[in-house]
């Protein structure tokens, strides 16, 4: 390939089916932006700006990032209007989550401080706005909102994910929620959580490959739970480090148990050093 032929084909945007696509800074400044606007300068000036302005601002960064998502077909204002008018709905939905933060944790004092200072919420808010956008089958820009969140949080939460109401993150970093994971209600899980699948064939995309948790569970940090057949049921207890391929049933405790041997002459049954 020539120097010219190569610079002509980078030029393009359509080379070997390759599209447009938003501009990563400008969606991660948009996230935030929002974050910011429905959080922290609701009903206030923010740097003199009305609230209304800054609403009409943040739907034409919305709509400029949708004119390079979407095909030349799609209708980029019904789409944003779809979005922002699912705005009132996912709010409401995130205060549920805050108040569930609040409620579970004992070191959270008031609500400012969750929505502020909490990862775990900021995870999640960009989750439940992301995954309106997946809902309306738009799939880079979400997916660009949650790798933003992942970076900024060590939380990945796929936005095709199904989460419901009052969930709760305590602390977060490591935990990954796979794309066909359904949560139900009153749900909460600490750090290095993975709700993930079995295999990574690719011919199973399209099936139910991640675990499905019932309502008013919690699950301590370091579990595992993978598999699409995988449910774990409802009230039930998924104690730290635990590592679950099978269903378990409504108020189960599932926990390892640890030992404590004190050393003598005798070998030990299973090796403790392990050399790789």
């Amino acid at each position: 390939m020539s120097e010219t032929t190569f610079i002509r084909d980078i030029a393009s945007s359509h080379v070997r089916g390759i599209q447009q696509f938003p501009d990563k800074a400008d969606a991660e400044k948009f996230i935030d932006e929002l974050f910011r606007f429905l959080f922290i300068n609701s009903g206030k000036r923010n740097n003199g700006q009305h609230p209304d302005e800054k609403y009409q601002q943040l739907k034409s960064e919305f709509e400029s990032l949708l004119s390079v998502s979407l095909e030349k077909n799609d209708d980029v204002e019904k789409h944003s209007s779809t979005f922002f008018n699912a705005l009132p709905y996912i709010y409401q939905e995130l205060l549920k989550d805050a108040e569930a933060i609040l409620k579970f944790d004992p070191a959270a004092h008031n609500l400012a401080e969750v929505i502020i200072a909490y990862p775990g919420f900021y995870a999640t808010v960009v989750y439940r706005l992301s995954h309106q956008i997946w809902q309306q089958g738009i799939q880079l820009l979400p997916r660009l909102f949650s790798g933003y969140a992942h970076s900024k949080t060590g939380i990945d939460i796929h936005p095709a994910a199904h989460i419901g109401e009052a969930f709760a993150i305590d602390h977060g970093t490591g935990i990954v929620i796979g794309e066909t994971t359904r949560i139900g209600n009153y749900v909460k899980i600490y750090q290095g959580v993975t709700l993930g699948a079995l295999n990574v064939i690719k011919s199973e995309a399209s099936s139910k490959r991640h675990p499905t948790i019932e309502d008013e569970v919690v699950i301590y940090s370091g579990a595992t739970i993978l598999g699409g057949e995988t449910v774990i049921g409802k009230g039930s207890i998924i104690g730290g480090n635990v590592w679950l391929t099978y269903s378990v049933p409504s108020n189960s405790v599932v926990y390892h148990k640890s030992e404590i041997r004190i050393k003598d002459k005798n070998p030990f049954p299973e090796p403790i050093n392990f050399i790789i």
